[in-house]
């Protein structure tokens, strides 16, 4: 017996960083398990691996998402969020003063991706030595996400931030190094060169929403910053 088919309406987004347009349709029932299911591990890497495959179904395979930086990730995955479920979501927010949880409704289709400061073209560490720098993409944040020790995580980050290392001779693809000897090269860096680093780490765009409200409690007003997509998964 062939039943109906019900058909999904198809919307338009651009991703943030590579400004490329692509169709996308809401997460149906077996993309909400999906999620339902990471949810309940508790887990980042769960929750991570969760909005990669949603978006990958949802986009019709036209986006490599392994690919994506962090934040097109957190960006797409909000726009389907809002198609899907709705666009309004109510947080709740703890007051600055007195910590009372304030129920805030937030518009999450409105929510767009700060620009951040421009990705320089190379970071030079030394007089001969630098590194091309990147955005982290999904397929490194997975990973990093997975990792307890914060040894270990600091090394990862660092790591997938950089593209490429040259010198006054060669350029070494960071792809292509052995992770023994991107390990040494990134313990071989003293505090100045690894804090110019993690300055455009930092500095990277992010999913980011300012927030006012008058706490229901003791009537102060408040205005917080919400960043990631840990601030709006409801």
């Amino acid at each position: 017996m062939n039943l109906p088919k019900i058909e999904t309406p198809k919307y338009q987004l651009t991703i943030p960083s590579t400004k490329k347009e692509v169709s996308y349709r809401p997460f149906l029932v077996k993309e909400e398990k999906i999620l339902l299911i990471a949810q309940e591990a508790g887990e980042e890497a769960d929750l991570l691996m969760a909005m990669k495959d949603v978006v990958t179904s949802c986009t019709s395979g036209e986006v490599n998402v392994s690919e994506l930086a962090s934040f097109d990730l957190e960006y797409i995955f909000l726009k389907l969020r809002a198609k899907s479920v709705g666009e309004e979501a109510e947080l709740g927010i703890k007051c600055d003063e007195c910590e009372e949880v304030n129920k805030v409704t937030v518009n999450l289709d409105t929510i767009e991706v700060t620009e951040g400061t421009p990705l320089p073209k190379k970071i030079q560490l030394t007089d001969t030595i630098g590194i091309v720098p990147q955005y982290i993409k999904v397929h490194d944040l997975i990973k990093i996400s997975g990792k307890k020790d914060k040894g270990d995580i600091l090394t990862s980050s660092i790591a997938s931030s950089i593209e490429n290392i040259y010198d006054e001779n060669n350029v070494y693809p960071i792809s292509e190094a052995s992770d023994s000897d991107i390990k040494e090269f990134i313990e071989s860096l003293n505090k100045e060169q690894i804090e110019k680093i993690e300055k455009v780490v930092t500095a990277a765009p992010k999913l980011q929403e300012t927030l006012s409200f008058n706490c229901t409690k003791c009537g102060i007003e408040n205005e917080q910053i919400l960043t990631g997509i840990e601030s709006f998964f409801v």
